[in-house]
């Protein structure tokens, strides 16, 4: 198969939302972590004086990057778990064999039949299965299917972000020491890494904090919604359980990728039966 027909086959499949505030967010994002690239390899690492050095940190620098904005991409193109449109018909209700007393939940809003743990996202104009809630900077809903994209995307910025407050001390405190060092002495590459500084704090707490939330909410097994609404109605699993739920059924490498989708044995996971 060649690349354009590749290209042509799974572009069919991303999911994108239109939504201008989501993309403006999602756009800016990129650019802060390329402007991170470029002033650490520019003006943080010195590839003269220390080349080994310089390389070896670039390359993780990068490494993590690249993760990051992989990560993303995923989380924003990737089906959060939408639920069909339209198909509350009394046809397709006929057919689930309904048992006296069950009950089927209809979404007025895109008329669809509403499993468990669905939530009706006003920007999205879907019901998303277990939706967590709507990011603006990924342009999209946290939910049952790129939850994992999310998770890695918070955790890779928040590592890239600490590698940089890193460089960032290590070039300050060797300039104070070498009254060669020029890097850091002149206006631009000093305002440079000051706006460099800013960001990766702020990025730092920012994703600690959301990572840290999500990680809390696979153990528990409860999104930030049903928290919001007290809606813990189901039953809980093992912290284990919880988190091969989201990032797959065996622990590996895979985890951590960005580029392999979490293989879910749901039928031996959790089940969402309407």
């Amino acid at each position: 198969m060649t690349f354009k027909r590749w290209l042509k086959k799974n572009s069919r499949n991303l999911w994108f939302i239109k939504d201008g505030c989501g993309i403006v967010c999602a756009v800016v994002t990129w650019i802060l972590i390329m402007y991170a690239e470029i002033v650490i390899s520019v003006v943080i690492l010195d590839i003269y004086d220390q080349p080994a050095f310089s390389l070896f940190n670039w390359l993780i620098f990068t490494s993590l990057a690249v993760l990051a904005l992989s990560s993303h991409f995923k989380s924003m193109t990737t089906d959060p778990g939408a639920v069909p449109q339209n198909n509350a018909t009394q046809e397709k209700i006929n057919s689930l064999a309904l048992q006296p007393g069950e009950i089927v939940y209809k979404c007025s809003k895109c008329c669809s039949i509403k499993p468990e743990r669905a939530h009706h996202c006003s920007v999205c104009k879907r019901c998303i299965r277990k939706m967590d809630h709507h990011c603006p900077w990924i342009n999209n809903c946290v939910g049952e299917s790129n939850q994992k994209y999310f998770v890695l995307f918070t955790f890779y910025i928040a590592l890239i972000s600490l590698h940089a407050l890193f460089m960032i001390l290590l070039r300050t405190v060797g300039c104070m020491s070498d009254t060669r060092c020029i890097g850091l002495t002149t206006p631009t590459p000093l305002l440079l890494t000051i706006l460099l500084l800013f960001e990766s704090l702020l990025f730092f707490l920012f994703t600690v904090i959301m990572f840290s939330t999500q990680m809390h909410s696979i153990c528990t097994n409860e999104t930030a919604i049903e928290q919001l609404k007290n809606e813990a109605h189901w039953r809980k699993e093992t912290k284990w359980l919880n988190l091969k739920s989201v990032f797959g059924d065996k622990f590996s490498v895979h985890w951590f990728s960005p580029f392999s989708e979490p293989t879910i044995a749901k039928e031996n996971v959790y089940q969402y039966v309407v």
